[in-house]
């Protein structure tokens, strides 16, 4: 891997990252497809048409169904979807926060039960980088534990040191599968990823901690768990700076296109979220002006594109009236077209911010951004 910084502006950065799957241009949203697709019936050639750089997927989903040795025997989760750009994976670590109810935390790993068949599963930081090796994704994530934003800080503390623990297991596994014969892919990155709830100085020992590990990549986890906005935000003024400027910083699971231009600000410079897809299933969609539903009434006889101007598969070819008129049949094509919009307009704020950072201007684009999309939400 080879990460170079292009640009900064303060704390933001513009970097291009050079994978064995392909360059990345950053700030990067990488576009999630948790069981290796994007729900929305969005296909793989729709991603190149939407300008999606790195798709993301899940450990933990893909090694319950098919089975992340099923994706091996196909050849890597590359061919199995039939995509040659990078693909990050997630570590599973995340569903041991979302799956509370149906686990158990020990020193060696985490007990779950499958949320599909109740069958008893065991993930630990070995079997987690096993299984994105059978995965062959271009970037692996080490196995955490994200507790919750608001956890008493005893918990959180000795949350956060059994993650660094686990975080060196995952370095060594991570060397071991990647010397292996039959590893598909044996340049696999591995990103160690910071904890610490909303305790400012939790997260930078984490930090301090964490970046002597010599890692390709650096994740800012466990925010966008039910912190406010304002909290994230000081938790990234005082985290990043602690992280190493000349790797990647990443942000998971934010966010809002307001969330990503004050994150790019701090000095974030990856992001992934369920939002645009989520959202877009639902008839929400994103525009310069702020969000819309499609479900409304008023869009009834709008002949109008989702945004003027928009080079979307949606927008280039349907109104605001067809696609209501879809997702009011319930028609899957409705859906997908919301998606599809959603995506390529994050993609293309994306693109945005990089050519904003390249021409010393962010301060002011970021400025207009905010302002439009206020403008809806003010009505």
């Amino acid at each position: 891997m080879e990460y170079k910084i292009l640009k900064t502006s303060g704390r933001a950065k513009r970097a291009e990252m050079k994978t064995v799957h392909g360059t990345i241009q950053t700030p990067v949203f990488m576009n999630v497809g948790t069981s290796a697709a994007i729900k929305g019936a969005v296909s793989t050639q729709d991603l190149y048409e939407i300008k999606t750089q790195v798709e993301l997927s899940n450990t933990y989903h893909l090694h319950v169904r098919p089975g992340d040795k099923v994706v091996k025997q196909l050849g890597g989760l590359h061919k199995f979807m039939n995509w040659d750009r990078p693909i990050l994976t997630d570590s599973g670590g995340f569903q041991v926060f979302s799956l509370a109810g149906l686990r158990k935390i020990k020193e060696e790993g985490v007990y779950f039960n499958s949320h599909i068949d109740g069958r008893k599963i065991f993930m630990g930081p070995e079997e987690s980088m096993q299984i994105q090796s059978n995965l062959a994704s271009t970037i692996a994530m080490a196995f955490d534990e994200c507790p919750s934003s608001v956890a008493e800080r005893e918990y959180v503390q000795k949350s956060v040191e059994r993650t660094t623990r686990w975080l060196a297991r995952c370095k060594t596994e991570m060397a071991r599968l990647n010397g292996l014969e039959d590893t598909i892919n044996k340049q696999q990155l591995l990103f160690g990823i910071n904890q610490g709830a909303i305790y400012p100085d939790i997260r930078i020992d984490h930090a301090k901690a964490i970046r002597e590990m010599e890692l390709d990549g650096y994740a800012v986890g466990g925010l966008a768990v039910g912190e406010t906005h304002e909290e994230m935000y000081h938790i990234l003024e005082e985290v990043v700076p602690y992280l190493p400027k000349d790797k990647p910083t990443y942000l998971m699971g934010v966010g809002t296109p307001a969330n990503i231009l004050e994150a790019v600000e701090r000095g974030v410079d990856f992001f992934d979220c369920v939002y645009p897809s989520r959202n877009g299933r639902h008839g929400h969609v994103y525009t310069n002006q702020g969000k819309l539903n499609l479900f409304n009434a008023k869009y009834e006889l709008d002949s109008r594109p989702i945004e003027e101007g928009c080079g979307c598969p949606a927008c280039r070819h349907y109104s605001r009236a067809y696609i209501r008129h879809l997702l009011k049949a319930k028609e899957m094509l409705g859906m997908r077209l919301c998606v599809l919009h959603n995506l390529y307009f994050y993609n293309t704020m994306m693109e945005e911010i990089r050519d904003a950072l390249d021409e010393d201007r962010f301060e002011s684009y970021k400025r207009a951004k905010l302002e439009g999309f206020a403008k809806n939400d003010k009505k």
